[in-house]
């Protein structure tokens, strides 16, 4: 018992406690030793009453009993500590079931936010991913500097629905930034200006914006 109260240290209130009721356990411990030597030597004495003198068997008879006291003594002295023992290791209880408590209250409170998170991530709208159209290569002479082939797009072929220039949406366009314009998928975009050989200017619904040429069909073109 001394030796686990010193590992869990005897400035500990735990610790102490062990290491007190250890030694106070060994002293009993030698005490009733001594006493049941002392037992044996006035039996001894006793059954050789008359062959040995009288004064021999009262020295030991007092003997006995005086080693008798003190291991009495010591056992009374162990049961009066018991009620401070037993108020140390209810500290120890106590201070246990603090932490754990307290344990609990963090657990429940991480596991209300992770609910949260998780409620807010479900109620989250999904994102299609679009892929965007690949271009296709077109193969020119072997003396480019770009090894024998420019990227350009395939001409769409020309439909006369309209009279007034514009192209049919193969693709929804989500505009990110300022002054492009969006549709969705088979829209038909008035054309009124190409920016470049990759933008368009167009209306649509009574907007106007810029939007990526491949992700139109021309269906009337701009007058050159």
């Amino acid at each position: 018992m001394s030796k686990y109260g010193r590992e869990l240290g005897e400035d500990t209130n735990i610790g102490g406690a062990l290491v007190d009721a250890g030694e106070n356990l060994r002293e009993i411990q030698h005490h009733l030793k001594k006493l049941e030597g002392r037992r044996l030597d006035y039996d001894y004495k006793k059954k050789r009453q008359g062959k040995i003198p009288d004064e021999e068997v009262r020295q030991a008879l007092e003997k006995f009993h005086e080693s008798k006291e003190v291991a009495e003594t010591s056992m009374y002295n162990l049961l009066e500590t018991d009620i401070e023992q037993v108020s140390q290791l209810s500290s120890l209880v106590e201070s246990q079931l603090q932490y754990h408590r307290q344990a609990v209250e963090i657990l429940d409170e991480l596991s209300d936010k992770m609910q949260s998170r998780m409620n807010e991530a479900q109620s989250r709208p999904r994102q299609e991913y679009t892929a965007k159209p690949k271009p296709v290569f077109d193969y020119g002479e072997a003396d480019q500097s770009n090894g024998g082939f420019t990227p350009s797009f395939a001409p769409p072929p020309r439909t006369s629905v309209s009279e007034q220039p514009c192209c049919k949406a193969l693709y929804d366009f989500e505009p990110e930034n300022e002054g492009e314009l969006g549709f969705r998928e088979g829209d038909i975009i008035t054309l009124t200006n190409q920016i470049d050989e990759n933008w368009f200017e167009g209306a649509l619904h009574g907007r106007s914006g810029f939007f990526p040429l491949n992700y139109v069909e021309v269906v009337v073109p701009l007058a050159h």
